[in-house]
């Protein structure tokens, strides 16, 4: 196993300077971050010209990127047009994003997994026909629009939850905002556990537990359940950093300044340090989690041995 996870360590090298590199190039393809900071106004040429010696932009792309990788290893992930740290937006904006995916990934897992399992048990009864097709509607609409008409509803005209979370971050304020962020794979979850615990529900090592007499909550949970759950752990471990990711929407909706609002504050003023910063933690989050997921084999599947 040790020796497993140094090999995966040093394969994530490669991947996580390709990824970053190719990170870097795109949001330098955007165009000039230095005309974009000023807007419809040209800027003075002398001014525009010292503020690419300041942040390196007048190097060649190559060796910006050794620039900044170098300062990384220093933990320095630069520093915004207005002075501001990268390093100081990371620790303001991770730490909401953090707390919203964590609601989200647990309403996805308890539910997702809750709801393919019933359907798997009860292929093509009510409770099966019923899974399908409200996972067909969660995924059939945007997560823009059940945003909006969850946090009207809910929020507004309910007043069941905050409608917004703003700086407060209690979990009864995270509570619909992580509704909405967890729908789509939630849907997606149930779909792919009620799948597989159909196909493992005639395998032969459930019909030999059934056979020994064992109860029939034992035999779903130890013997169906977990060995039908190693496709819905991959599908769940890359989905982790794609939440945190793609929380740009929910984050907008409910007023929340986390890693979805200061990434598109990025991208629409081009600050180039402040999107490579942040993607490049969600780089190193989606690397993570591919090789838990590849850890949690081994306890799921006694069977799978890593040399």
């Amino acid at each position: 196993m040790g020796r497993y996870v140094i090999r995966r360590l040093l394969q994530m090298i490669p991947v996580f300077l390709g990824s970053t590199f190719l990170i870097f190039v795109m949001v330098h393809a955007l165009g000039d971050p230095v005309n974009a900071l000023f807007g419809d106004r040209a800027p003075d040429p002398v001014v525009a010209q010292q503020i690419r010696e300041q942040y390196n932009l007048d190097e060649p792309l190559w060796l910006q990127y050794l620039i900044y990788m170098g300062n990384l290893f220093r933990w320095d992930f630069g520093t915004t047009f207005n002075g501001q740290s990268v390093t100081s937006l990371l620790a303001t904006a991770y730490p909401a994003t953090i707390k919203l995916t964590a609601v989200a990934f647990t309403i996805e897992v308890i539910f997702g997994v809750g709801f393919g399992l019933i359907s798997g048990l009860r292929r093509g009864g009510w409770s099966d026909n019923s899974v399908l097709i409200f996972t067909l509607i969660v995924i059939s609409i945007p997560t823009f629009v059940t945003g909006y008409v969850l946090q009207y509803l809910v929020g507004v005209q309910w007043g069941i939850l905050p409608a917004t979370a703003g700086e407060d971050l209690s979990l009864e304020s995270l509570l619909l905002p992580g509704i909405v962020l967890a729908s789509v794979s939630l849907a997606y979850v149930a779909r792919l556990t009620r799948t597989t615990v159909a196909e493992n529900s005639r395998a032969d090592f459930v019909r030999t537990a059934v056979a020994k007499g064992l109860p029939r909550r034992r035999v779903v949970l130890n013997h169906l359940l977990r060995n039908s759950l190693i496709p819905v752990v991959t599908f769940l471990g890359a989905d982790l950093g794609a939440l945190m990711g793609g929380a740009l929407v929910t984050e907008r909706i409910f007023n929340i300044h986390g890693v979805g609002y200061y990434l598109y504050q990025g991208i629409v003023r081009q600050n180039t340090a402040t999107v490579v910063g942040f993607v490049t933690i969600l780089i190193i989050i989606y690397l993570a989690a591919n090789l838990l997921v590849d850890l949690l084999y081994a306890v799921l599947d006694p069977r799978i041995r890593y040399a």
